[in-house]
């Protein structure tokens, strides 16, 4: 580390989220290493109109709602996390649940005692997890679900990859199992897997929530950082703190 920032590696889309990401890196004194893993190609769709509730899991989710011009009407709206929730306030509209645990259990939890026998409808990506169908299915609700974009792995995606099986990155953040997943296909479709997990493993590693943390061990990669909230600022701050506590001195 003598002589160089601390290089970490984020993997968020190439849009606000990925510049505000790098912007916070910076200001942590670190050199970020800017690799998306996600892009969003929307599939058109918008939540339907006549459930009683409807949950919307991610604020890419509720941008492409708002922008369609979706009207809940009267149903109950749901958000999984804080983020998600604070846009739909800022699309002007009035999130009534938010679980206390930022996960597809948290929200089940919230519901599962309010929603035998009611439509829902649950918005968000081709990637969303079973957990929350099945869990609102156990709970005797009608479920239905709308994809309103795809998550794929961009064009050229994986330096990251590169430079972790070269033993030249300092950390890494993902934020969602699918962002491990695509990490994973890029170094392979570049034949440094192996050499990538062991780079990785030698820096420091945060994921976003329990999930991403399965995710990552499965593959191999130990992930020492999880923060207590599913929030990328703590995140962030928390891997670089823990590759060079002097930045926060």
């Amino acid at each position: 580390m003598t002589g160089r920032r601390a290089r970490v590696a984020v993997f968020r889309p190439d849009d606000d989220r990925l510049a505000d990401a790098v912007s916070l890196l910076e200001a942590l004194g670190a050199e970020p290493v800017a690799d998306p893993m996600l892009a969003v190609r929307p599939t058109g769709a918008r939540p339907r109109t006549d459930a009683d509730f409807v949950l919307l899991t991610s604020k890419t989710g509720v941008e492409l709602a708002g922008d369609a011009g979706w009207d809940p009407g009267a149903a109950t709206v749901c958000a999984i996390g804080a983020s998600t929730a604070e846009s739909l306030r800022e699309h002007g509209y009035a999130p009534a649940v938010v679980p206390e645990e930022f996960s597809s259990a948290g929200l089940v939890d919230a519901l599962a005692k309010e929603v035998d026998g009611a439509r829902v409808e649950v918005a968000r990506s081709d990637h969303g997890s079973a957990t929350l169908l099945d869990g609102l299915n156990d709970a005797e609700a009608y479920v239905h679900e709308t994809v309103l974009y795809r998550l794929v792995r961009p064009e050229g995606a994986g330096e990251s990859a590169d430079l972790a099986a070269a033993g030249e990155l300092d950390g890494a953040l993902f934020t969602s199992s699918l962002t491990v997943e695509h990490f994973l296909d890029a170094a392979d479709e570049r034949g440094v897997r192996e050499a990538a997990i062991a780079g990785l493993n030698e820096s420091v590693v945060g994921a976003i929530g329990a999930p991403t943390r399965r995710t990552a061990e499965a593959a191999g990669i130990e992930v020492a950082v999880v923060p207590e909230s599913a929030d990328f600022e703590e995140l962030a701050c928390t891997v670089v703190e823990a590759i060079v506590p002097s930045y926060h001195e």
